[in-house]
């Protein structure tokens, strides 16, 4: 008995000691969550010290600290200035600007169920907090007589813009509203966060459980021996080794449509990716979209505007939905008709193989390929095995050095959040620190698909030098140990894209941080990116880092050659498949409170806009994260259209001086669009730039289509 007791007492008492020593432990790396970053490089986000159980204190004490720091402000005795007021504003939220960008590498790259648990939970939180902060009538109140004051109380022009940013975020997000319109402004943004959680995370779980396992090789008939490695391996981690597996993401489904020679198996793969959040289940996501459609419209009108593409669009650049409209349906037409010729060369092709089929949107990209070599001598699988990720991703630091004098080197010493992330330490030309760049490349589960940049930290000056620290993401099919990634050109060009991005950002060089990098307008952001994509195709690039994965000798000028004269090839299809989807995106805003039906008003507004039928949306409705995960890109999808005026505009500029690295033009390129972020008005900035307004001319002669007869309005 009495050994029995101090066996059991023992044992509880160990037990205590693990649970004190646990809890100390978790609070240790709450604190380090927290905390100031530290370590090399001027400071690195601590991934290693991350726990999901303890974002949800992390992100409370840290909106509390705001919330705190707010008081201050608002209990200030002396009159509002910009110090007092705007520059303290900047300051209050340090440490909910690192929580949250730890958090939000969880909720985009590390996406357990641990972790969706809290999202789910702290989604609509953020967003109550958010609006307290915009509803607070003292602090706006504080907000609005520096900006009403600002040519006295504003010392630079710089200030002035922040002065008239804050004032414009808090209008728009309803601080001039009454009470009551004010607490149902707040009720439909945490409905709404909630809404984009449910969203977001329905696709994540359609993208990792619908996978197409294959167990005999010739089902891969027509993939490269690459394509078919990658299939391998994303089988073996999903826990079929020896067989071969086709993965619910665009990387992985787009190579299979395109060589595939199985019919049967392409529109398996196809029909599987197209109903990613259509399934009528419990992750089907068209319910939410009628609810969202329905409190967006709601908050619309609580704020004073027609709709909620007139609210998104008043501050970009394009400023009305009239006038994007106006550009897409100016392109429309073009691409249309582009793809009524695709279709013809295709159907000709299947028609002498003697295939007996009609073209389905399954065949679409088998039978361009087909066309492709056909036409331009210029198979696909042929540049492919020059299309290394590495040397890709060398090439793009030796563009990033030749066009903006950035320079690139490994980062020793810093934690990372998953085995495959990367960093590298960024320098300007004089051997200055400007940011770090992080790189996560492969596809995993619990990871958004699609490619995109991240800013862990914008860069600043006004309170001593701050340098960012910006990522890119990709989901690339990992190949298996020791062999490199091949890829396509068109997923080179998105790696290039991504990259532009995080130059903007790498670029910055202002003195605020809600104005540094990519914090510019919705239809602006893409232009820089657009623009750096471009280069990708440049001989420069193809001679020096497209090399062949066997023989390492650089791709052949004949090779290059035909890629240039490809280069306007399948326009059509690219343009309507994302036109398409910019188009319903704008027309569901622009309902109003019209009760919307995702299916049927996906179906009849492609039948008035009469949509290919070999063609389906690039993101259709229940899929579109883009529109549906966060009011990111809603009523704002269009916006690549809209910079790619810019960017085919902007590479013009290079063509007509002494080409694509001409050095004079580069200068411009950085002093006005890189570097200055959002303290000056973008189409300001791309006047300096250019010497006058873009026109819709550059893009036509870009994707090779005959120019509108009219000009757009001004």
């Amino acid at each position: 008995m009495v050994v029995s007791w101090w066996v059991c007492g023992t044992a509880m008492l160990f037990a205590a000691v693990v649970e004190t020593n646990a809890a100390t432990v978790e609070d240790t790396n709450m604190k380090a969550m927290l905390a100031p970053w530290t370590g090399p490089y001027k400071g690195v986000p601590p991934f290693d010290r991350v726990v999901v159980a303890q974002f949800e204190p992390a992100l409370e004490a840290a909106m509390a600290e705001q919330l705190a720091a707010i008081d201050r402000i608002t209990a200030e005795s002396a009159p509002p200035t910009f110090a007092n007021t705007l520059a303290a504003l900047e300051r209050s939220g340090r440490t909910l600007d690192r929580v949250s960008n730890l958090y939000g590498v969880w909720s985009s790259a590390m996406s357990t169920p641990e972790f969706q648990a809290v999202e789910r939970l702290m989604a609509p939180r953020l967003a109550a907090f958010q609006d307290k902060i915009t509803q607070n009538d003292k602090l706006f109140a504080r907000i609005a007589a520096v900006y009403e004051a600002r040519d006295t109380a504003c010392k630079t022009p710089e200030e002035k813009r922040l002065a008239w940013l804050y004032f414009k975020n808090f209008v728009r997000e309803g601080a001039k509203l009454d009470r009551a319109a004010k607490k149902r402004v707040a009720a439909i943004n945490e409905r709404l966060a909630s809404l984009y959680t449910s969203f977001t995370q329905n696709i994540l779980a359609e993208e990792a459980d619908y996978t197409l396992v294959l167990d005999n090789e010739t089902d891969l008939e027509g993939l490269s021996a690459s394509l078919k490695e990658a299939a391998s391996a994303a089988a073996e981690s999903k826990g079929h080794p020896g067989k071969w597996a086709v993965l619910n993401t665009r990387s992985s489904v787009e190579p299979f449509l395109t060589y595939a020679k199985r019919r049967d198996l392409r529109e398996k793969v196809w029909r599987a990716f197209v109903a990613r959040g259509d399934h009528g289940d419990g992750r089907d996501n068209k319910k939410a979209i009628t609810e969202i459609l329905k409190l967006r419209a709601e908050r619309a009108s609580l704020l004073g505007y027609e709709t909620h593409a007139h609210w998104r669009l008043e501050d970009a650049m394009a400023k009305t939905p009239a006038r994007a409209m106006e550009l897409m349906e100016a392109v429309w037409p073009a691409a249309v008709a582009r793809v009524r010729e695709e279709v013809a060369d295709m159907q000709a092709v299947a028609d002498q193989e003697g295939a007996k089929v009609v073209v389905e949107p399954w065949d679409y990209r088998y039978y361009a390929e087909k066309v492709r070599k056909a036409k331009y001598d210029l198979d696909e699988s042929e540049v492919k095995p020059y299309l290394q990720l590495e040397k890709l991703r060398e090439g793009m630091f030796w563009v990033a050095g030749r066009l903006l004098d950035l320079h690139f080197s490994p980062a020793k010493n810093v934690p990372v959040y998953h085995p495959d992330v990367r960093v590298w330490v960024v320098k300007d030309g004089a051997g200055k620190q400007v940011g770090l760049w992080y790189f996560d490349p492969y596809a995993r589960d619990g990871k958004h698909s699609g490619a995109w940049m991240n800013a862990y930290r914008n860069q600043e000056r006004f309170d001593g030098e701050v340098p960012t620290i910006v990522s890119n993401n990709a989901n690339f099919v990992k190949a298996k140990a020791g062999e490199p990634v091949l890829v396509s050109f068109t997923d080179a060009e998105t790696l290039f894209h991504e990259f532009g991005h995080a130059l903007h950002g790498l670029s910055s060089n202002v003195m605020y941080p809600s104005l540094a990098g990519t914090s510019v307008a919705r239809d602006y952001v893409e232009f820089p990116s657009q623009l750096f994509e471009r280069f990708v195709e440049t001989p420069e690039v193809l001679r020096k880092f497209a090399l062949h994965v066997k023989t390492g000798k650089p791709i052949p000028q004949a090779l290059v050659d035909k890629i240039e004269k490809a280069s306007k090839f399948n326009q059509g299809f690219a343009t309507v498949e994302y036109l398409a989807a910019a188009q319903v995106d704008m027309k569901a805003h622009l309902a109003g409170a019209k009760a919307i039906d995702p299916a049927a008003f996906e179906r009849d507004t492609l039948a008035v806009l009469k949509m290919p039928r070999e063609i389906v949306l690039r993101h259709r409705m229940p899929q579109f994260s883009h529109v549906f995960a966060s009011d990111g890109y809603s009523a704002g999808y269009y916006s690549y259209l809209w910079a790619d005026t810019l960017s085919a505009d902007a590479y013009e500029a290079f063509l007509e001086g002494k080409g694509p690295y001409d050095k004079a033009v580069a200068k411009k390129l950085r002093q006005y669009v890189f570097s200055v972020g959002n303290t000056v008005d973008p189409a300001d900035g791309y006047r300096a730039f250019r010497g006058r307004d873009a026109g819709i001319g550059a893009l036509m002669r870009k994707r090779g289509f005959p120019e509108p007869a009219t000009r757009l309005s001004e």
